[in-house]
């Protein structure tokens, strides 16, 4: 199972990173998850720098994005990954608290793939967590693989 692409987690919330793990592990998708706790952090994975020059090379399958996060926010980490050639093919989604509108079209104009309102409820958090991996990770076609992605 290692050739499947991990999603990538990017949440500073230590009880949002928990339920979304649960809820992901519940439907038992095979990819791994990596989580990590600001935008920062985010793009050094996605272009491989930092800590994670040595990781497996490839995009994940989907980018699970926090919006209102430490050191680089959301909407810059969206920008450079939707201008990056190499990765602006990577489904990106954006999990939030923030009901305003303006993330909402800035998150759109950028190229987000979906916008999703984190739900206040614990079990309508696990449904819609649960939902969305299961879309992205298994149900969703993939642009086919770009050479070295």
């Amino acid at each position: 199972m290692s050739d499947l692409k991990p999603i990538l987690l990017v949440e500073d919330s230590p009880n949002d990173v928990e339920l979304t793990l649960a809820a992901l592990e519940r439907c038992q998708l095979a990819n791994d998850v990596v989580v990590v706790r600001d935008g920062a952090e985010a793009l050094d994975y996605l272009f491989e720098r930092g800590q994670f020059t040595k990781r497996n090379s490839g995009n994940p399958v989907v980018v699970l994005l926090d919006l209102k996060l430490p050191k680089v926010d959301g909407l810059e980490v969206l920008g450079q990954i939707k201008q990056d050639p190499g990765l602006r093919q990577t489904p990106v989604v954006m999990l939030t608290s923030s009901r305003e509108e303006r993330d909402v079209v800035e998150s759109y104009n950028l190229g987000v793939n979906a916008f999703v309102v984190k739900p206040v409820e614990f079990e309508q958090f696990f449904v819609a967590i649960r939902d969305l991996g299961m879309f992205w990770a298994v149900l969703n076609e993939p642009p086919p693989r770009v050479l070295g992605k």
